[in-house]
């Protein structure tokens, strides 16, 4: 009896002092960090898109143009290791009304381009060479880890401001962080959906500039818990 009583005194101390530890005032805030930068380049992805009633040939003509393509990117003297065919297909499509097959056959190449100034160029240059489709073009920046790590510290210091503001007003003051949780998002460039477009040429016969880059935002979010004191 006596030791089932020691081993209650035990268990209610152990509670207790759970309970004591659980109670540490503290407060819970987010804060954001954002950061804006000018992309210094982009990842393409364009498509040659063939049709025909006849597998082979369609297949054929296809391949073709984006060996011309790729000859055209070999000599813009692009690094191998940023560009790579994404997507091979060639499907048949029935037509009911005719009650016969056609063809269509696609090859799909992504392009990493690290010198936004040979844009045009390159657009120009694989559009006029076969490809009739430019899926989407993503504007990105070569630093972005370093811009992500000062979206970090930015995020935690709105935490830490946002924290002190408010408990000011109680005339407390914040400790130290209890808890830290990083609540960003993984960062995916948002796309620029591009038409095809013509060669156009401005009067001087040069190749007229079509590109705005604009500014992309790198964002971080995060969760802090403080101690109050």
């Amino acid at each position: 009896m006596k030791k089932t009583l020691l081993i209650l005194s035990v268990l209610f101390i152990s509670l207790s002092n759970a309970q004591e530890i659980k109670q540490v005032p503290q407060i819970s805030v987010n804060g954001e960090g954002k950061v804006k930068v000018v992309p210094d380049q982009a990842t393409i992805t364009v498509t040659v898109e063939t049709k025909g009633n006849n597998a082979k040939d369609v297949k054929k003509q296809n391949d073709q143009q984006m060996e011309a393509v790729l000859k055209l990117i070999k000599k813009m003297n692009l690094n191998p290791a940023d560009y790579k065919t994404q997507r091979v297909s060639l499907n048949p499509q029935y037509d009911y009304e005719k009650k016969k097959s056609n063809y269509n056959a696609t090859q799909t190449i992504e392009i990493l381009l690290r010198d936004l100034s040979k844009y045009d160029e390159l657009m120009d240059g694989v559009v006029s060479q076969g490809i009739n489709r430019i899926d989407n073009v993503v504007f990105q920046s070569s630093k972005l880890a370093e811009y992500q790590s000062e979206a970090r510290k930015l995020a935690m210091k709105e935490a830490k401001l946002k924290a002190t503001d408010y408990v000011s007003v109680l005339g407390q003051k914040i400790g130290r962080a209890m808890t830290i949780s990083d609540n960003s998002q993984s960062y995916y460039p948002q796309p620029v959906y591009a038409r095809m477009k013509s060669m156009e040429m401005s009067d001087a016969g040069a190749p007229r500039e079509t590109l705005a880059a604009g500014e992309i935002t790198i964002t971080a979010n995060v969760s802090v818990s403080f101690i109050l004191e």
